[in-house]
């Protein structure tokens, strides 16, 4: 198996824990948590800033010196509402408690104490794409936000059939204003859950280039190179993007030899 796909750890309990250290790079962490009602979560931030993206269900969530309250509407994320997120800087701690089953994600990079602890509220939505390219996106923290110091987090509905994360892009080199050096986490997911879709992650010199298959729950590593995903017709994918790297701006370039496709 790839070692860029990562299989959950069970369906329970902390499923998911990927460091720098565990992904082989600098910046990017995501853990996911999947809670029954009453059951709780809590850690310290240590020396990196989160955000918390409850992906679906309820919880009461905290940090160390104030309650956000009973957060969430999305019982299920093909709902396609708009998740609750909270973000906690560096030198903080958060606690949650379930009020329902939920599932929470725990996006992390490195803290600059730029920002408060607060409920990332307003998310808008946006339409990407055209044909068997469209896709939903929700844009929880970008950088047209000033939400965070490092994060770049944002949710994607992709229908049954279509591709997305394409024309194939990258976004591997520090040399802004042309491109930024963003390491990447998706998280996926499938309905029905039985599903499954594809990703590919590949440079242009051929020294990467693998193609995963990817279930309901997996999460796929891009640390370089092109990273488009397609999901089949009858199953519809969704998937939550964390991004981050020396600079907080999303400058990317699509493969040379498919850019013509953006401009159909």
């Amino acid at each position: 198996m790839s070692t860029l796909l990562v299989k959950p750890a069970g369906d329970h309990g902390k499923v998911h824990e990927i460091t720098p250290a565990s992904a082989g790079w600098g910046y990017v962490g995501f853990t996911l948590y999947r809670l029954k009602a009453g059951e709780t979560a809590a850690e310290e931030t240590g020396d990196r800033e989160v955000i918390l993206v409850l992906v679906e269900g309820k919880a009461e969530i905290a940090n160390s010196d104030r309650t956000f309250g009973l957060l969430g509407s999305r019982m299920d994320v093909f709902e396609r509402d708009k998740p609750a997120c909270v973000y906690l800087p560096n030198g903080d701690r958060w606690h949650a408690k379930a009020a329902t089953d939920c599932t929470l994600a725990v996006c992390s990079a490195p803290g600059q104490g730029g920002h408060k602890a607060s409920v990332i509220g307003d998310i808008g939505s946006e339409t990407r794409g055209k044909g068997a390219n469209t896709r939903y996106i929700h844009p929880i923290a970008m950088e047209d936000r000033d939400v965070a110091d490092s994060l770049l987090v944002t949710e994607v509905f992709t229908p049954a059939g279509n591709w997305s994360s394409y024309p194939p892009h990258r976004h591997d080199e520090d040399n802004f204003p042309d491109m930024t050096y963003l390491e990447e986490t998706y998280y996926h997911r499938l309905n029905p859950a039985k599903g499954f879709g594809f990703q590919r992650v590949f440079t242009e010199d051929g020294s990467l280039d693998e193609t995963m298959a990817v279930s309901n729950g997996d999460v796929v590593l891009v640390p370089k190179g092109h990273h488009p995903c397609g999901t089949p017709h009858g199953y519809d994918m969704y998937y939550l993007n964390v991004m981050a790297g020396p600079l907080r701006k999303w400058r990317f370039k699509n493969h040379p030899d498919h850019d013509w496709i953006a401009r159909l």
